[in-house]
């Protein structure tokens, strides 16, 4: 695994490592990891830093729903102009082009199901190229990104397994 790879594993893993960090971590020297994330940056590979939250843990608590949206693709376009469309909303958390009976997976949060429903009635079921959507709440986080909401603890893990 070249330096590049080995720098964005560590950031994926915790985007709070300094190149000072990671140099220590993997023998690169420093002024070579930290020219190497400023270059990831420049080059849009890193597109942004960020922190995993259990919001169940504060005062906000966002409602999660995946979309299964059915499209008709454009002429010339395909897909990419009514995805873009889609992901511009800023509920959007996440937008994919799917395999399968569906064709876009979109990932959106907000304040209750009852906006979910809303923004899926009035600002993607009408839009031309959809055919139709399918929505899924997400009851439960067990494990986003990497990271683990639940059991925190060894004995909360060894129970499981009892």
């Amino acid at each position: 695994m070249g330096i590049r790879e080995t720098i964005l594993g560590l950031l994926e893993k915790d985007s709070r490592l300094t190149a000072e960090r990671i140099a220590v971590m993997t023998g690169f020297p420093e002024a070579q990891v930290a020219a190497e994330i400023a270059a990831m940056e420049k080059e849009k590979v890193i597109l942004a830093y960020g922190a995993v939250v259990d919001w169940e843990k504060t005062d906000r608590d966002p409602v999660t729903a995946l979309i299964e949206v059915r499209i008709t693709p454009q002429r010339g376009q395909g897909f990419d102009r009514i995805a873009h469309r889609i992901y511009s909303y800023p509920e959007v958390k996440s937008c994919y082009l799917m395999s399968g009976g569906f064709d876009l997976m979109v990932i959106i949060e907000d304040a209750s199901l009852k906006s979910v429903a809303r923004f899926v009635s009035e600002r993607i079921a009408p839009l031309d190229s959809v055919i139709s959507t399918a929505t899924h709440f997400i009851l439960k986080k067990y494990k986003m990104q990497g990271t683990e909401f639940a059991p925190k603890s060894e004995d909360d893990r060894e129970a499981l397994f009892v």
